[in-house]
């Protein structure tokens, strides 16, 4: 089997090819994303409930969109698994693949009328994920990737391979010394995007790790999208991100799209009171990162 290639379908269907399977995550976040987008401009959600804590909000925008999502692949993938955020869907399949979405990545960020917003969808086999996209709406930027191949930004300047020729250099006034990658390979000028718990006690022990790591870093962002902070991470926004308590649905195609533009992913281990998270930076800073956050 190369490794483009995913498991064999049931009936004895040949497996779709990776390209296959991107062309189709790309297809359900486009979709879902544009849906999201007309909810938006026509104001606030009419029914919004907790999930974890009060703190952790689900709308009917989330459950409309894992519909719609999971609908169009029960019509081309109707033997694949799946896993979405919401209404706590999972199933099997019979094929070797699942589906693993984030019909809406902030939530709270979409409810409060904040642009930064985004869907996640990925495919996986028995070895991890084959392919994945995280659609930016609000921005009209897509990124993508597939194993094997390279992570790709569409946006309004066309596609942008990234992490090649460099393209983790999309700001080079944050250079310093002339280095490379925007944050000069130095973790003392390194942006860092991050994200906090919705449990207090969990964000009681980030704080004291955030504490720790401010005075050794440019700066710190936490803007509420974890997909899109991988993403963003992976175009060269920031130069590392770092995160506790996210979901497979949250981090399965942004890691994906990272680790094919270059970056390195480092799994944070649980600890008294901080879950499990992941890491991913330029191996020049990963595990200098690591060792702070972990």
């Amino acid at each position: 089997m190369s490794e483009g290639d995913g498991p064999a379908a049931s009936g004895g269907e040949s497996a779709p090819s990776a390209e296959k399977l991107r062309s189709l995550a790309v297809e359900l976040a486009r979709m879902a994303g544009g849906l999201l987008l007309e909810r938006a401009q026509h104001g606030a959600e009419r029914e919004v409930t907790s999930k974890s804590t009060p703190t952790d909000l689900v709308s009917e925008a989330d459950v409309a969109s894992q519909r719609a999502i999971r609908e169009l692949l029960r019509k081309r993938r109707p033997d694949d698994g799946f896993v979405g955020e919401e209404e706590g869907e999972s199933e099997a399949g019979t094929s070797g693949l699942r589906w693993i979405v984030d019909p809406l990545d902030g939530t709270v960020n979409f409810l409060f009328g904040i642009p930064q917003w985004s869907v996640s969808v990925a495919v996986a086999d028995e070895r991890g994920t084959l392919a994945g996209a995280v659609f930016d709406p609000n921005r009209d930027e897509l990124f993508h990737a597939m194993r094997g191949g390279g992570a790709l930004l569409e946006g309004a300047q066309g596609a942008v391979e990234l992490g090649r020729d460099g393209a983790h250099d999309v700001a080079p006034e944050r250079r310093t010394g002339g280095n490379a990658s925007p944050g000069g390979g130095d973790l003392a000028s390194a942006m860092v995007a991050t994200g906090f718990s919705y449990d207090s006690e969990v964000r009681d022990a980030q704080a004291r790790v955030l504490q720790s790591l401010l005075p050794r870093v440019r700066d710190i962002r936490r803007l509420g999208s974890a997909a899109l902070d991988l993403a963003w991470t992976a175009a060269g926004r920031y130069d590392a991100y770092y995160e506790r308590t996210v979901k497979q649905w949250d981090i399965a195609a942004g890691v994906l799209i990272c680790e094919r533009a270059g970056l390195q992913m480092r799994e944070l281990p649980e600890r008294e009171r901080l879950p499990w998270g992941v890491l991913v930076a330029p191996g020049a800073l990963a595990d200098e990162l690591l060792a702070i956050v972990s």
